[in-house]
């Protein structure tokens, strides 16, 4: 049994790891029926009906909600016939056209003249992004009624302080936006759409969470989806009537985060287990999806072969039913596809969020086509569904803060998105069907992000910013060396902490020392800060050392400066600095924005 892998924390005090070593394996093998899923409400939103039984195994501490549906929503249902999807053709609910309302999935296969509206229409990079620049454009008409429209929460609900952004050497930062799709029940038109009756009411579950990342040049943008089945420590939350939801002792299904006390919790969950800054967040919910949906007009999607989604016995399920190829779906039969978990791959929510994934590219592609919302009326439309669907944090709490945002977005080239999944493995025992954070791999790609990397490999024009802060004289320089060169299944190498403090000293830091209580693994050896007084410090240990400036990061989770020797620098000698681009880890499953990708049906939910 391998060592904690996780964040650093204070010198000298212990750190618990993000990542949990014991009872897990990788997804190698592992029975498709068991899921991954087990535990949250299967068919919420974006899910299929889940199974009872695992959901009552629990978690130790706040599952999220179980059981199989009978009722999953006004779906096309058993008696549903579907005739040829893609352009030109009918599917879905009833077989009714695109025309016909929310349930249709044709539309007619003629383009509308390029030109002027594909200027016009070269915007954001994401999905709710896009949306937003639309309802931006023309919100302007109607502007205080559109920021009526909009719901705002606090930003984050925990009592840690995020870190800040450190800009490049053009003083750019990046921002990161946290998308979350809530399942509640708690109005008629999510309850129509949710089913679940059992549920009705109940506390929502944060059921798909997204972060964008948008590069500080704004030549990138980096999608990563946290399956909702993951499990980890909640940060303590106090909610905005005052509420305490302390920290859990236990591992706890991320999903349930928006209980505690609303999505600034599902924030700080996030920068508790990644250390990535959360800027903004987004929200919406099913009558939210559906309506934006419908005001977009459709969206292609690709199946591999013909795909009913229905659950064991034929029930639950999300009710998808399409023919083999590309279908334009809308309204509730697009929400039936970002729900569907029963149908795609191996049933998993990993398969879930591929498709979830091509949809929000093949949105894109669709939006930046210009064929789209040409007519005004459409696009006012649009921009009243959107503001109607979001809640959002206080910094995003008008048309004008939404349209800047979407500004920054539109400056993203469809071929520098990239969609990952957080890489993970899987629980066994009580933990059977959940996930973790495969160590290593989930580190690394948090780094990235945290380091403004890009994910599709291309280099990136940023440099590490020398700061202009002169360094104290090395002797004076206090530098706290803890090991933290724990890895997967490896325990820390021993020594390497004073071997890396004595190398300090041979350097004339003759304040190093070993911090000897805080051994949580990292996977790549950094440097922490605590204010900008002592960035010059920092760095002078940096090069001292020949680690990367950019491995230099400033952090309120340490009171002095802080370096942790990583799995990267186990031996002995030189720091191994890495030459060439970072590569993001294949178990992330990144998919390009213009690739053009088919989902695998799984021949148990053919007809």
């Amino acid at each position: 049994m391998g060592g904690p892998v996780g964040r650093s924390s204070t010198p000298g005090e212990g750190t618990r790891s993000r990542f949990r070593q014991a009872d897990r394996h990788d997804r190698d093998g592992s029975p498709l029926d068991g899921g991954r899923n087990g535990g949250g409400r299967d068919e919420s939103l974006y899910g299929d009906g889940g199974d009872a039984d695992r959901a009552r195994r629990g978690s130790g501490e706040g599952d999220g909600r179980g059981g199989d549906s009978d009722d999953t929503g006004s779906g096309s249902g058993a008696d549903a016939k579907a005739a040829p999807g893609g352009p030109g053709r009918r599917s879905g609910a009833r077989g009714r056209s695109s025309r016909a309302g929310r349930g249709g999935a044709g539309r007619s296969s003629r383009r509308a003249p390029k030109g002027g509206r594909r200027r016009v229409m070269r915007w954001a990079s994401s999905v709710l992004a896009l949306l937003i620049l639309v309802a931006g454009g023309a919100g302007y008409l109607y502007y205080e009624h559109l920021n009526g429209n909009i719901k705002k929460e606090d930003l984050t609900l925990g009592d840690k302080r995020m870190a800040d952004h450190k800009a490049n050497a053009a003083g750019q930062t990046p921002l990161n936006i946290l998308l979350i799709g809530s399942d509640a029940r708690d109005s008629e038109a999510n309850q129509k759409l949710g089913g679940a009756k059992e549920t009705f009411g109940s506390p929502p579950l944060a059921d798909v969470q997204m972060l964008l990342h948008l590069s500080a040049d704004r030549s990138n943008l980096s999608v990563v989806s946290m399956p909702r089945d993951t499990m980890l420590k909640m940060p303590k939350c106090t909610a905005p009537d005052g509420e305490v939801f302390p920290a859990s002792t236990v591992d706890v299904q991320t999903n349930q985060s928006l209980r505690r006390g609303g999505p600034g919790c599902t924030v700080a969950a996030w920068y508790e287990l990644t250390g990535i800054r959360i800027d903004h967040f987004m929200m919406i919910d099913f009558a939210g999806v559906v309506s934006m949906a419908d005001a977009i007009g459709g969206v292609p999607v690709c199946v591999d072969a013909n795909i009913y989604s229905r659950g064991r016995n034929g029930r639950g399920g999300s009710g998808l039913r399409l023919e083999k190829g590309t279908t334009y779906v809308q309204g509730e039969q697009a929400l039936q596809w970002l729900r569907t978990r029963y149908g795609f791959e191996d049933g998993s929510d990993l398969a879930r969020a591929k498709a979830q994934h091509q949809y929000m590219n093949s949105m894109v592609r669709q939006l930046r086509e210009g064929t789209k919302l040409s007519d005004p009326a459409k696009l006012m439309k649009l921009a009243e569904a959107a503001t109607t669907a979001l809640t959002v944090d206080k910094g995003l709490d008008t048309v004008k803060k939404l349209y800047d945002l979407a500004e920054e977005f539109k400056k993203v080239p469809t071929k520098r998105i990239t969609m990952s999944t957080m890489p993970n493995v899987y629980g066994t025992g009580v933990n059977r069907g959940r996930v973790y954070p495969k160590a290593g791999d989930a580190e690394q790609l948090f780094r990235m992000v945290r380091e403004d990397s890009p994910l599709d490999g291309k280099a990136s024009k940023r440099k590490p910013q020398v700061t202009k802060d002169p360094s104290a004289p090395v002797g004076e320089i206090a530098v706290a060396v803890r090991n933290g060169t724990a890895a997967d299944n490896l325990a820390p190498a021993s020594g390497r902490a004073g071997e890396v403090a004595d190398r300090l000293k041979e350097s004339g830091f003759g304040m190093a020392a070993v911090d000897p209580d805080n051994v949580a693994g990292v996977a790549r050896t950094g440097i922490l800060f605590p204010s900008a007084d002592l960035e010059g410090d920092a760095q002078a240990v940096a090069k001292a050392l020949g680690i990367p400036l950019s491995q230099v990061k400033r952090s309120t989770d340490v009171s002095g400066i802080s370096l942790a020797v990583g799995a990267d620098w186990r031996e002995e000698g030189a720091y191994p600095a890495s030459k060439g681009t970072e590569k993001t880890p294949e178990s992330a499953e990144a998919l390009n924005g213009e690739e053009k990708k088919c989902m695998k049906v799984n021949p148990a939910y053919t007809w």
